[in-house]
């Protein structure tokens, strides 16, 4: 996964090299009179933001929500959770003695019957979704969540009014160019239906931390509270969805394009949520001691950790420990990238997929299916006192086969089939080494081992190295034992 928001910043210093000198009678280039010509068109009207809030501050509504307090954090603000979340920042709240937990955002309205556009974060967990058309309006509206979806971070409400209402018309954000003005409308910190304007900085941020899709860069002012708004084009139409901002600077928000928000909003509607595609695994990073154990060279890939019994996954004959590096002929890079690629896979279609196993590559076929309402999970419960077999020349860790009582504690499904690691003695080289109890062991020393007498075996005086599954990764450790 990409961490780009712990970057820090970097001072460029220019600097000259001197390869040659020369001595000629030729004259020293002209310096160029004019700079290129440029497509000019009409210069904006000096009362266009006047206009553009005219037409749109009338469809954006205050939404705030309230959810019954769990734990002891009181206070939440969408944008800030979203800031923690994403940027590591640590936020203070104020201490406040409430009943509820309180939430602040922005919407806008797409339909004269109520359908309301808002950021999946702001209403996510609400109890209750009130709706306040004007700042000083007085009226309350309860909304009803219509649809959701977390990765693309969109969100339908409606409310029910005899009010006429004003409607936002969308626009395209495919045609968007780099430099074009643009208005961003929102509720910053509860100042209501307030209006900061931009340009276009960046089209296609690809940051998977944040949104599945590419996003939209903008420099128009977005603050905590702007969550759900508008952002608009200098003819009035929503050309995307405020969403986010890089907490280390300022003039660095993101939006989301409104072509990805229309395509959705079909299934939000309709269904609640979006249609997703399944196979039945669970997955792992590969860090890179792993990569270069396979031999991966562009350590790109994630591991196969569990297979769903009677899943497509199962069907195709994907097993615990495969390498994925490509489904549906795109490269895999996470478990982020491979999860969304399989949910925007067509759902009934046969997809390609390729796999690394025991080091030899193989081509699968697996049927994309509709991702269940809720996949079973594995739960995790104390693992029972064992004392396995102790690891010979003072490695300092013991090994169990796996029984149906260890597969039930760790969650490992019947198909697995591999060692696990049940003690771990502290201060000892496999303490050190960083070996932990509930490790499956894949291989000893490069050859690969199914049970207990296998590790045995193949553990030796001096330095052994060990291939383990831990969770969602696969990770290689070596250690030295007298």
């Amino acid at each position: 996964m990409r961490k780009w928001f712990v970057t820090g910043l970097v001072a460029l210093s220019a600097s000259v090299v001197i390869t040659s000198i020369r001595l000629t009678a030729q004259p020293p280039p002209a310096f160029a009179k004019n700079p290129p010509a440029m497509k000019l068109s009409d210069p904006l009207p000096g009362n266009l933001f006047v206009e553009l809030a005219k037409i749109i501050n009338p469809t954006v509504v205050n939404i705030s929500t309230s959810a019954k307090a769990r734990g002891n954090r009181m206070h939440r603000d969408p944008m800030m959770e979203l800031f923690e979340q994403f940027y590591g920042m640590q936020l203070q709240r104020p201490e406040m003695q409430r009943p509820q937990q309180m939430s602040l955002g922005t919407g806008f309205i797409i339909r004269e019957d109520g359908l309301i556009v808002t950021n999946n974060h702001v209403v996510q967990g609400a109890d209750i979704i009130n709706v306040q058309l004007s700042e000083k309006a007085e009226k309350m509206y309860t909304a009803k969540l219509v649809g959701s979806d977390r990765r693309t971070d969109i969100a339908l409400i409606k409310i029910t009014t005899n009010e006429k209402l004003s409607v936002a018309a969308l626009g395209n954000s495919k045609d968007l160019q780099v430099g074009e003005w643009v208005a961003a409308f929102g509720n910053p910190f509860g100042h209501g239906h307030s209006m900061t304007k931009g340009v276009i900085s960046s089209k296609g941020r690809e940051i998977g931390e944040i949104n599945k899709v590419p996003l939209l860069q903008t420099d128009a002012s977005i603050n905590p509270g702007n969550s759900g708004g508008p952002l608009v084009d200098t003819r009035g139409y929503v050309i995307g969805v405020n969403s986010a901002i890089d907490a280390r600077a300022q003039g660095i928000g993101f939006a989301i394009p409104i072509d990805e928000v229309k395509r959705i909003i079909p299934d939000l509607e309709t269904r609640g949520s979006i249609r997703q595609g399944y196979i039945g695994i669970q997955m792992g990073d590969i860090d890179p001691e792993a990569a270069a154990y396979l031999g991966l060279k562009d350590g790109l890939g994630v591991v196969v950790v569990a297979v769903e019994k009677g899943s497509p996954a199962a069907i195709a004959g994907v097993r615990p420990y495969d390498v994925i590096t490509e489904f549906n002929g795109k490269k895999i890079k996470s478990i982020v990238d491979m999860g969304d690629i399989v949910a925007d896979a067509d759902i009934g279609k046969k997809v390609a997929m390729k796999v690394i196993r025991e080091r030899k590559p193989l081509n699968l076929n697996v049927t994309v299916i509709e991702r269940p309402a809720n996949p079973q999970a594995r739960k995790m419960i104390e693992m029972p006192a064992i004392e396995g077999k102790k690891a010979p020349n003072d490695l300092g860790f013991s090994v169990a086969d796996l029984d149906d009582n260890l597969r039930g504690n760790f969650g490992y499904s019947p198909d697995v089939k591999r060692p696990i690691i049940i003690k771990v003695q502290p201060g000892s080289m496999a303490a050190l080494a960083g070996l932990m109890v509930g490790d499956l062991i894949l291989d000893v020393n490069k050859v690969e081992v199914t049970t207990t007498k296998d590790v045995m075996s193949k553990l030796k005086k001096g330095t052994n190295t060990l291939r383990l599954a831990r969770g969602a990764r696969v990770i290689v450790v070596t250690m030295s034992g007298s």
